[in-house]
């Protein structure tokens, strides 16, 4: 219902203004690379998903700064799993399993130990990067209609 949804908290800083926007280009970027300009699938109960029904789900959650932007840790996953079951640890460890192999998903399980602080000019340049794969990314997809 209309009184029960929160607001949506709008970035204050110049720091949290770049980590929003950073999110916001990262994600998309996930959701392309695993979806293109149709369908993907979820990485944690293999339902199809379009890109624009779709999350960028997180299997390391998004306070550990050391894997929020790490690609391995993001990929394209329903709504459903995301949001409502918590992002389906079990199943999106599987699928991760199955996809990047279970010694790369220890090491990602070990990488949220580590202490990571991203300077305003990391932010800056992980924007840029970001940005440019999702061009190269929306680029390739054109020549393949």
């Amino acid at each position: 219902m209309w009184w029960n949804r929160q607001k949506q908290k709008t970035p204050t800083t110049p720091r949290s203004r770049k980590i929003a926007r950073l999110d916001r280009i990262f994600s998309q970027y996930i959701r392309r690379r695993d979806c293109g300009f149709a369908y993907g699938y979820c990485i944690s109960c293999g339902r199809v998903i379009h890109f624009h029904k779709c999350d960028a789900g997180h299997y390391i959650n998004r306070r550990h700064m050391a894997t929020r932007y790490d690609e391995m840790n993001v990929n394209a996953q329903c709504i459903q799993c995301n949001r409502f079951t918590e992002g389906n640890i079990q199943g999106y460890r599987r699928g991760l399993i199955e996809k990047v192999g279970e010694k790369n998903v220890e090491m990602l399980e070990l990488k949220r130990f580590n202490s990571c602080q991203l300077t305003d000019s990391e932010l800056d340049m992980l924007i840029a990067l970001y940005k440019k794969k999702l061009e190269t990314l929306e680029k390739n997809q054109i020549f393949l209609k």
